[in-house]
């Protein structure tokens, strides 16, 4: 009679779902190419939107200078590095764009890219979304961060905001020579086939782990994926990152949204304010930066340790995306 129950206890064991494979809903992802203004002009954004069975919230994520939206899906070990792999496990859907010149989005001259014609052009992708999908969040990386930003203080259209691998308060002793370490793409022997105009920058061979990862532990395979899918930025939009969202009035202070910033300990845009947010814990960097977001109702803080600029590359990277999904959740 016990051997009978026990077989029926282990039979009704293996018909009822785990919660892993609650979360293994499948994904759908298609590639998407968006009409947008741009500066006057007509052009297309690429993005990459993978949604999850049943996802009614969305996160827009934009890369930062020298990235593609793939920075968002990295396959070396995506398990701890995807971004996108991990909002869709948990159920949110996810729209990776390549930023204008950038990728596979339209290239037009660099003297018409800069942050505020970034964002117009990231607004257009969302309200494209908004019919679809409850809410739609907004996140960036670096430069991509400043645009998240920009777009989300102006057009006041999105749920949440992301901001990561940037502060409002610079580090310009670690952040200028970074800056300075950026060649002209019409001199680099990988890029200068794609025939941009010199307004457009990159950086120089060999020097990405010094400039976005040290002090990570060096890893060949992300060093070597790395030189070999680098991209580029715009001059411009490096000019306005600094003067929309430091030197002048910060964009920040229009946004009225929920803000989460996520940094790295040892990244450019940490240190002792006003020189780098403090980003000696979570707490300390939510406070440090919740003056530059007076109309947000909420700041919310993650700091990920022993790692640079580039954490999305981290081992432990998985840590950062489970505190996002916790605070996607909340909002």
């Amino acid at each position: 009679m016990r051997l009978r129950r026990l077989c029926a206890a282990v039979l009704l064991a293996s018909l009822v779902p785990t919660p892993a494979a609650a979360q293994a809903a499948p994904t759908t992802c298609q590639d998407v190419h968006t009409p947008v203004r741009f500066a006057l002009t007509q052009q297309t954004m690429y993005g990459r939107l993978c949604v999850p069975q049943g996802a009614t919230k969305v996160q827009v994520l934009v890369p930062g200078g020298t990235y593609t939206s793939e920075y968002w899906d990295i396959p070396v070990q995506p398990e701890v590095r995807s971004v996108r792999q991990a909002m869709n496990k948990a159920g949110i859907a996810t729209m990776a764009v390549d930023r204008i010149g950038t990728g596979r989005s339209s290239k037009p001259l660099s003297l018409l890219i800069n942050t505020a014609s970034q964002a117009e052009a990231v607004h257009q992708v969302v309200q494209s979304l908004r019919p679809r999908f409850r809410k739609v969040l907004i996140g960036g990386h670096s430069v991509g961060s400043g645009i998240a930003i920009v777009e989300a203080s102006k057009y006041r259209d999105v749920d949440g905001v992301l901001v990561t691998g940037m502060t409002n308060q610079w580090n310009y002793v670690k952040v200028l020579p970074a800056l300075a370490g950026m060649i002209p793409v019409t001199l680099d022997p990988q890029l200068s086939r794609l025939g941009l105009d010199p307004g457009y920058l990159t950086t120089a061979p060999g020097t990405r782990y010094d400039t976005f990862h040290k002090p990570g532990p060096p890893d060949a395979g992300v060093i070597a994926y790395e030189e070999s899918t680098k991209d580029v930025f715009a001059a411009g939009e490096a000019i306005t990152t600094i003067l929309m969202n430091n030197v002048v009035i910060p964009a920040s202070r229009g946004i009225t949204a929920p803000v989460m910033t996520a940094q790295a300990a040892a990244d450019h845009f940490c240190g002792t304010p006003p020189l780098g947010a403090d980003c000696s814990s979570a707490e300390a960097l939510a406070a440090s930066e919740r003056p530059y977001f007076p109309r947000s109702p909420r700041v919310d803080a993650f700091v990920l340790t022993g790692y640079g600029h580039c954490f999305n590359f981290a081992p432990n990277a998985n840590e950062y995306h489970a505190a996002v999904v916790a605070w996607q959740r909340s909002v």
